[in-house]
């Protein structure tokens, strides 16, 4: 069991994808207007849905899953969390995504996807891993069709990725808008890239960067920041 801010709880099946920092630290970078409604593409468990309502109690979230053991621990939790109101997770592929949900329907997507196309796969988390069944082209589209106008894409992903990423982001006209940069250790490298992308704007690019240590070892303020 995990214990979130607000007084939420999240449980994590074994063979589930786990709470991570990459989770926690784009539910920080998510911004969401008042009353959003935000669909999680490749939700698991609801970690992201689940973090998001504990911050934004005005907020509602669908979560997109294809693995029905997480999908079904997304329902166990909004309702552990007295959410069902608030959540709800749908058992899909978001390849087929015009099927899923309305076309512009959403305030909001996020995404904590896959993050490697190739190599070996891993043993407990595959899917969630490699991109078996969430290539950046289907994330890409499936937000594209969901978003309203002018409405945000946020994931998390790979720093070397990030041409790609930025790629399928103009294919499905998704303007990359802010662009953080996250370390390990603040004379470290990039260990993880956060991007927010607007269905619409214009071009203008916003740089930020953040570290989770100091070069001594102590946790930074920005940590301190996302654990409270």
């Amino acid at each position: 069991m995990e214990y979130l801010q607000n007084g939420y709880a999240l449980e994590i099946p074994e063979g589930c994808f786990p709470l991570s920092t990459d989770s926690v630290a784009l539910s920080a970078f998510a911004k969401l207007p008042r009353n959003a409604r935000v669909l999680d593409l490749g939700a698991g468990c609801g970690t992201l849905g689940m973090l998001l309502c504990a911050s934004y109690p005005d907020c509602s979230v669908v979560g997109i899953e294809i693995n029905e053991t997480a999908h079904n621990a997304a329902l166990v939790n909004a309702q552990r969390n007295g959410i069902c109101h608030r959540y709800s997770s749908i058992c899909t592929d978001m390849s087929g995504i015009e099927k899923t949900v309305k076309a512009g329907s959403f305030h909001i997507c996020i995404s904590n996807p896959p993050y490697f196309s190739g190599g070996p796969a891993s043993a407990l988390h595959g899917p969630a891993r490699q991109e078996q069944t969430c290539t950046p082209d289907t994330l890409f589209r499936a937000a594209a069709w969901a978003l309203q106008w002018g409405g945000d894409f946020f994931l998390v992903h790979r720093p070397e990725r990030l041409a790609e990423l930025c790629g399928f982001a103009a294919k499905y006209s998704l303007e990359p808008k802010v662009l953080q940069l996250l370390r390990h250790r603040k004379d470290g490298p990039v260990s993880l890239i956060l991007l927010q992308c607007r269905k619409g704007a214009k071009p203008g690019l916003i740089w930020q960067e953040q570290h989770l240590y100091e070069a001594d070892g102590k946790a930074s303020a920005y940590y301190h920041s996302l654990y409270h």
